[in-house]
């Protein structure tokens, strides 16, 4: 059995063991066992913890219609401030809506994806994140109440220190108070910090998987000035790197109300409270702080795919009759597995390239003196400097392997890097799917235009 497995028996083991047996243990304790009306309150909170829990664990994280009921494709993104679906899943083979991300444990693209959450066993997502909040709100507050309540008795103890063992509880209790008030507060720091985390990325609207883009792209930005404002693509491409906002920031009232799904302060913690409805998912409004062409995350330069060479150095490039003795299926499949490897071919990270290039320039300080011989051995040297550059920061230099400030990779937050670093543009996607889109771009033009003008009065 995976250990993956086991973690959401293990928070509902650890719910349990927190919630009912202090409660036994509070009864017993000086200076007075819990009232009637602490029990009620603390039972009342378990209850709620229990549901929003068992809602962030069981509430699919979301999927995408795929088809209308003429079986034409469902179209994501309206216009009127709102961004448009500019991506193609290859996994899915499907359009990718704005803010969405393919989970590498759900095998599907989930709208506005957070991060997969090992100990719910799920996404946390546009449809599952407003459940998550409430979950950590309830449970921070059980934790807190119960934290009170030992206080209280530790206080009580360590005030009559001094007076005969017998007097006090005995060692069953004092070790389970022990126990309880370790895991209790070791628990409630680290939901706490959570909560406070996930309250700041509702008030900004972002996830944090966008949090991370948005320290890539200020990370761009400063690799950018080092070299003029622009950055070398694949074949020399030079990429001009601009400042751009985060586009879904659109006011705290409307961030909170797009988060939690609702505008109704009361079914904010309401444990009992629907879910979002998957179709609000497919496209999101935007602060039009930046230009309607531009998309997010910002352009890469390590996202970008290489060209073929022009010239057929290669033999696997040259036209050549290597499947004709193949089945029509398997044709098929060879030219689909060439066509992904095409996709995924990358250019050399950043990284290996900036190192390689502080090699040299540190190289032709300490050698000026001696310019033809460094001349004579330049190309040597610079494969020799990328090689150890690449043996030092391995294959994963460039955005791949990039880290933010807390050390963690896109693939930390449960995204399929594969899908996500390789995932194709508009220009890219199936002409099928092009040729769908201009001809309902077509019928919506000749419907706007056939419509009847509104009356004209005097």
């Amino acid at each position: 059995m995976e250990l993956s497995r086991l973690a959401v028996p293990s928070v509902y083991g650890l719910i349990l063991f927190l919630g009912y047996p202090s409660q036994w243990l509070l009864l017993h304790l000086e200076p007075w066992p819990l009232s009637k009306n602490q029990l009620i309150h603390t039972n009342l909170v378990l209850v709620c913890i229990f549901i929003t829990y068992t809602k962030t664990v069981f509430v699919d994280p979301g999927t995408f219609p795929r088809k209308k009921d003429d079986g034409e494709e469902l179209s994501v993104g309206n216009g009127c401030g709102k961004e448009k679906a500019r991506k193609w899943c290859r996994k899915c083979n499907a359009a990718k809506p704005p803010r969405a991300h393919h989970c590498k444990e759900c095998k599907r693209c989930i709208p506005k994806m957070d991060h997969h959450c090992p100990w719910t066993g799920n996404c946390v997502s546009y449809t599952t994140f407003p459940h998550f909040m409430r979950f950590l709100f309830f449970t921070v507050w059980g934790m807190s109440l119960l934290a009170s309540f030992l206080w209280t008795r530790l206080a009580h103890l360590w005030a009559n220190r001094d007076l005969p063992s017998y007097l006090g509880p005995s060692k069953l209790h004092l070790t389970h108070l022990f126990v309880v008030t370790v895991v209790n507060s070791i628990t409630f720091f680290a939901l706490s910090v959570l909560l406070i985390r996930n309250i700041w990325c509702l008030a900004v609207n972002t996830t944090t998987i966008e949090g991370w883009e948005i320290e890539r792209h200020r990370t761009l930005l400063r690799r950018a000035r080092h070299f003029g404002g622009y950055l070398e693509g694949p074949d020399g491409i030079q990429m001009r790197i601009k400042k751009q906002e985060f586009p879904y920031d659109i006011g705290i009232w409307k961030n909170i109300k797009q988060g939690m799904g609702t505008g109704n302060i009361l079914a904010w913690f309401n444990p009992l409270s629907g879910t979002p409805p998957i179709e609000s998912a497919l496209s999101f409004e935007t602060n039009d702080f930046e230009d309607a062409s531009t998309t997010w995350p910002p352009p890469d330069p390590d996202r970008l795919h290489r060209r073929f060479p022009k010239s057929m150095a290669r033999a696997q490039e040259a036209f050549t009759y290597r499947d004709a003795g193949l089945t029509r299926d398997e044709t098929l499949a060879a030219f689909k597995q060439r066509q992904d490897a095409d996709v995924t071919r990358r250019r050399t990270p950043f990284v290996e390239r900036l190192e390689a290039q502080v090699a040299r320039e540190r190289r032709s300080e300490e050698e000026k003196d001696d310019y033809d011989h460094y001349e004579d051995s330049e190309g040597e040297a610079d494969e020799l400097d990328d090689s150890e550059a690449k043996k030092e920061n391995g294959s994963q230099s460039g955005e791949e392997g990039w880290r933010n400030a807390e050390g963690e990779r896109l693939k930390d937050f449960g995204v399929d890097e594969d899908v996500e670093f390789y995932d194709e543009q508009e220009d890219d996607m199936p002409l099928s799917q092009l040729l769908a889109r201009k001809r309902a771009a077509s019928a919506s033009a000749s419907a706007s235009a056939s419509a009847p003008s509104p009356p004209t009065s005097y």
